[in-house]
């Protein structure tokens, strides 16, 4: 004698083929997509290499963005009181105001250099300029601001 089929076991076993095509099957699928990865980063790396390489920046050039280079400056003052540093700063400010000055302290001395000069030449005229206005008078080569 034949049984009659088991409709429930059927049932279930349909159920079953269906609840795994609709969860696994596009997971499967979602995972062998190919997907696009976005990248977050500070807009200031890409300054920084371009600097690096020597390319354009916002339609500059990157040597516009240089911080210091090689150059000259023309020392004032060398001493070891303050008041005076500042005076000769105030000095030669007032005689030449556009024309940076900076004050370093290298203990015990105080030294006011000016300008921000790229050859030596500009240097030295700045030099013969101030003889008499003021008593030591160097050109001192190192970092610049130009």
């Amino acid at each position: 004698m034949k049984h009659a089929p088991d409709y429930k076991a059927i049932f279930s076993n349909i159920a079953g083929c269906i609840f795994f095509i609709i969860i696994f099957i596009p997971v499967a699928v979602h995972a062998q997509t190919r997907g696009t990865v976005e990248v977050i980063k500070d807009p200031r790396i890409d300054t920084l290499a371009a600097r690096r390489a020597g390319l354009k920046v916002n339609g500059t050039t990157a040597a516009n963005y240089q911080v210091s280079n090689n150059g000259y400056r023309v020392q004032i003052y060398n001493g070891t009181n303050r008041k005076d540093a500042y005076s000769a700063q105030e000095k030669f400010t007032n005689l030449y105001p556009d024309t940076r000055t900076y004050i370093s302290y290298s203990e015990p001395n105080f030294k006011v250099r000016a300008g921000d000069f790229k050859t030596r030449l500009e240097a030295e005229k700045l030099m013969q300029e101030l003889k008499g206005k003021f008593i030591s008078l160097f050109i001192i080569e190192g970092k610049i601001n130009p």
